[in-house]
């Protein structure tokens, strides 16, 4: 491994370098290139020329600060010399660099002109012939060229960095969407907390107040008094502790009712307007209140989104005991209005489908006490939610 990590240090350096060196090279690759140009027309111009075409070749190295006055710079060599090279490079620049697109067709005009009426003018007499119409299509093309490049690398870094804006806002807004679910929980868990240990805690301080007043020990009295006196002080942080919760994400105007229990099935099916069927069969028995409220959650979850996504499909709802197991079934056929269409069975663990934030706390909720839930389409083409809950913790 020490092998490894010393390789790649040397990789990444060189990384860093060629990110260092690009720049510098697109910057200085067509100012030699126009030095080049200049040298090869050299032979034939005088020193002052020679001296237009090398300030042309200079101008380059601003040519993304200053477009247009590195165009303007690049003329006068392009109209007493042969030089193109420069003023080509220079159009692509303003094109690429500058904001509106008719500032960048102005000034590839500008350049086509000047190539065209090019010094001394008695070479290019105003004729129409096919010679002048070939070359001011030279010109028009050459100007043209350089500008239509320019213009379309401007709109790739534009739509780059759209592409850019659009995906981080995405993000913000799946992160925002995974806060607002958390913060709902949140709410959910703390006005079930409050309600399940603020009903023990009170038990419990009924319990002493009634010790402290039946009982004649001193000792026992001052013990009773003591665990009254820590239960209304308990009760007091947990309710500052719920309010902090309720105040992150729950809503400050919902009481603190009692938490639903398998007792009160029947009530959501029948209120849930769904054609549905239930058989609940518990055996009786005295479940944990969490296993009672998970299962009632997962059958409200699981009606809600039949709900949402096919309101009238048939709906079968099973509460049963299987051994030591709550185990709780909601499904539902497909929407009458869509052709069955065979899909894949459902076995073990599936992944929740993308969207279901509610069967995801579902999940976590099972997971926490130390069931399972699974939740996937049926061959017949609807959707089951099943949960297995335990008695007893493992």
């Amino acid at each position: 491994m020490t092998t490894t990590a010393a390789g790649a240090r040397p990789a990444a350096a060189g990384r860093r370098r060629a990110r260092l060196t690009a720049p510098w090279l697109m910057l200085l690759l067509p100012v030699l290139f126009s030095l080049v140009d200049a040298a090869l027309v050299a032979k034939n111009a005088s020193w002052w020329e020679n001296g237009l075409s090398v300030l042309a070749a200079a101008a380059l190295l601003l040519r993304r600060r200053v477009p247009v006055l590195v165009l303007l710079l690049t003329l006068p060599g392009s109209f007493l010399d042969y030089i193109w090279i420069a003023p080509v490079t220079a159009v692509y620049s303003v094109a690429a660099h500058r904001a509106r697109v008719g500032v960048s067709a102005l000034w590839a005009t500008v350049f086509a002109l000047v190539e065209f009426f090019h010094w001394p003018l008695a070479d290019h007499p105003l004729a129409l012939d096919r010679d002048n119409a070939l070359y001011a299509i030279q010109c028009v093309m050459l100007a043209a060229g350089p500008a239509a490049l320019g213009l379309l690398a401007r709109t790739r870094r534009e739509l780059a960095a759209r592409l850019d804006e659009l995906t981080r806002g995405q993000e913000r807004e799946s992160r925002l969407l995974a806060e607002r679910v958390l913060t709902s929980e949140r709410g959910r868990l703390a006005r079930e907390m409050h309600d399940v240990v603020s009903h023990q805690v009170s038990l419990i301080s009924i319990q002493a107040g009634a010790l402290q007043v039946s009982s004649g020990d001193p000792a026992a009295v001052a013990t009773a008094r003591t665990i009254r006196e820590l239960s209304v002080r308990t009760l007091e942080e947990l309710r500052q502790m719920v309010g902090v919760l309720r105040a992150a994400g729950a809503r400050g105007d919902v009481p603190l009712a009692p938490q639903p229990r398998l007792a009160d099935l029947g009530r959501l099916i029948e209120e849930s307007g769904l054609a549905a069927e239930s058989e609940i069969r518990a055996d009786d028995r005295l479940w944990p209140e969490a296993v009672e409220r998970a299962a009632y959650r997962t059958v409200q979850e699981a009606l809600t989104n039949v709900t949402k996504y096919a309101p009238e499909a048939p709906v079968r709802v099973r509460v049963t005991a299987v051994g030591a197991r709550l185990r709780v079934e909601v499904r539902n056929g497909p929407p009458p209005d869509r052709p069955e269409a065979p899909g894949p069975e459902v076995t073990g663990e599936r992944t929740l489908p993308g969207g279901g934030h509610g069967l995801v706390g579902l999940r976590e909720r099972a997971q926490l006490l130390g069931g399972t839930l699974t939740a996937g389409p049926t061959g017949e083409g609807g959707f089951e939610v099943r949960a297995d809950l335990p008695a007893t913790r493992d």
